[in-house]
């Protein structure tokens, strides 16, 4: 599994649900492509929710970051995979 837990500031930033389908599809995709990614699981912490919720102005997850863009969550980065530019936005964070 690519899932990074370190103290660095990650590329990759997704807040999630332990219990989310689209959660569980997202993390799919982004091993598919062997990208590491820092969890963040909103379940049970109201804090972390709120902030999420603050910078993305949406309460569902998966909530999606590359670098300081938001992507969306799992149909967005699914979209930009099916149209081929997951990869270009991945390489533009300065991966």
């Amino acid at each position: 599994m690519t899932e990074s837990t370190s103290e660095s500031t990650p590329k990759i930033v997704m807040y999630e649900s332990s219990w989310c389908g689209y959660c569980r599809a997202a993390k799919r995709l982004l091993a598919s492509k062997g990208w590491e990614y820092e969890s963040r699981g909103v379940d049970g912490n109201a804090e972390l929710r709120q902030a999420m919720t603050a910078k993305t102005g949406k309460t569902s997850v998966p909530q999606i970051f590359f670098g300081d863009r938001h992507i969306g969550g799992y149909d967005d980065i699914a979209a930009l995979e099916e149209s081929g530019e997951l990869d270009a936005a991945y390489s533009a964070m300065g991966a």
